[in-house]
């Protein structure tokens, strides 16, 4: 394959058929991280930026400025580079050094804020922070991920469409939920391509997503401090909520048993098909979408030290674990 564009380089037809996990189950993960940007957000990403410019709100030599916890930020950074636009990336401690590198490295200006919004989280106070640049600087485009249909519609087009021209007959479909965006687009896809596929959505516990009280959490990717104005929860079939601990569980004893270097998001749908798996049909056919690799999580999820700091040793996996020790809490 040739490109002409670095930010072309999606691809969207890999998916890993994980044997050995739930027997019963004929489960596959769709792999996003194989892209020069590490994770699905690239997707993203391009498709809001195509849209300012069509609709005229983004010009050349234009400036840009979003909030992200890093994932979108490098896939901003690495499209802003090549379409010549000056990008500025708002963030916060819970973004990985690991992001904040690339996305400097990509050319793009990093700022982060370090007080907790009133749920306890940071992506109020990202946002908050943005409010003001704007009020100071009119010219200043925000794509704001967090309102903009840009950010679902890639979703229904591409990675929802892409699953089901790989597979048919899909009785659950697992999708993790930050800004909802990958959610969002694939419930409006399956709901016409594919109606009997339960869509079951993933959230971390202390996310008020779905209504649940707010915490304190250290994992970006999965859950919010804020519901975004995209996300619709009414329109998922199940919610299951994963503590931290059990993300870490999973991510590390999917490096450890199947050699795949998961990041935060693949290793929360990964603990959520595990805790429902026992209450699914066998034979089912369940598709997990991973939206990221495990290079930014080395320093928190794979750093013994970090993950014994904040959830003690018990998350640190043995590798002769035949699956992850989920925490008594359920969802």
């Amino acid at each position: 394959m040739i490109f002409e564009h670095t930010y072309e380089i999606i691809l969207d037809d890999v998916f890993l058929h994980l044997t050995g996990v739930a027997e019963h189950l004929d489960l596959y993960l769709k792999i996003e991280g194989l892209n020069p940007a590490g994770s699905i957000k690239l997707k993203t990403a391009l498709n809001m930026v195509t849209d300012a410019e069509q609709r005229g709100i983004l010009r050349p030599d234009g400036r840009l400025v979003e909030s992200s916890s890093g994932s979108l930020g490098v896939a901003l950074a690495m499209v802003s580079a090549e379409k010549g636009y000056h990008f500025l990336c708002v963030t916060d401690p819970n973004t990985s050094p690991q992001c904040v590198a690339v996305m400097r490295a990509l050319g793009a200006d990093v700022v982060g804020v370090d007080w907790l919004d009133a749920s306890g989280g940071y992506l109020g106070s990202r946002i908050s922070y943005i409010e003001q640049l704007l009020t100071e600087d009119p010219d200043l485009v925000w794509l704001n991920q967090y309102a903009n249909p840009a950010n679902w519609f890639v979703h229904d087009r591409c990675t929802a469409a892409a699953i089901t021209a790989e597979l048919s007959d899909i009785d659950f479909l697992f999708v993790g939920t930050g800004t909802s965006g990958t959610l969002m687009g694939c419930v409006s896809h399956f709901r016409t391509a594919s109606p009997g596929t339960r869509i079951v959505a993933v959230d971390a516990v202390g996310s008020v997503n779905f209504g649940s009280p707010a915490a304190r959490r250290y994992i970006p990717g999965i859950g919010a401090s804020r519901r975004p104005e995209i996300f619709r929860p009414e329109v998922v079939d199940e919610v299951v909520l994963v503590a931290e601990a059990d993300t870490v569980r999973a991510c590390r004893w999917l490096a450890r048993r199947h050699g795949l270097f998961a990041g935060g998001s693949t290793g929360s749908v990964v603990s959520a098909i595990l805790q429902r798996a026992p209450d699914l049909p066998a034979g089912s056919r369940v598709v997990g979408i991973s939206p990221d690799l495990g290079d930014r999580y080395v320093r928190t999820i794979y750093d013994d030290d970090w993950v014994t700091e904040r959830f003690g040793a018990a998350c640190l996996v043995p590798a002769t674990d035949d699956q992850p020790r989920l925490s008594p809490l359920r969802s």
